[in-house]
């Protein structure tokens, strides 16, 4: 697993590139501010839940969270479960937010 930094991913973004994003925090967290992406708790990826991004298996998968610790276990579950490219946004938004603010 490998990890990518808020800026690279800042400027992916940024230039409109399509990127299978997963937020693995809590709802309340989501909804406080997020960048995106699909919404799948580190509960029910924990619980092989993951039904929704299994056509994701060979594309690149970019995870996320409050602070990088979650979304790192929850690339390394999806490694497991045969995710050929998952990494994890290092600092998760955390980090972002020092970087970008909340934009």
């Amino acid at each position: 697993m490998k990890n990518i930094s808020v800026g690279e991913l800042k400027k992916r973004l940024d230039q409109s590139e399509t990127i299978n994003l997963i937020d693995v925090r809590e709802s309340d967290e989501r909804a406080e501010f997020n960048i995106g992406g699909t919404f799948l708790p580190l509960g029910q990826i924990l619980s092989l839940q993951t039904d929704e991004i299994d056509d994701w298996k060979d594309q690149e998968v970019i995870c996320y969270c409050r602070s990088g610790n979650r979304s790192m276990q929850a690339a390394m579950m999806l490694e497991s479960l045969g995710f050929t490219n998952v990494k994890n946004l290092q600092g998760g938004m955390v980090a972002w937010q020092e970087s970008f603010g909340s934009k």
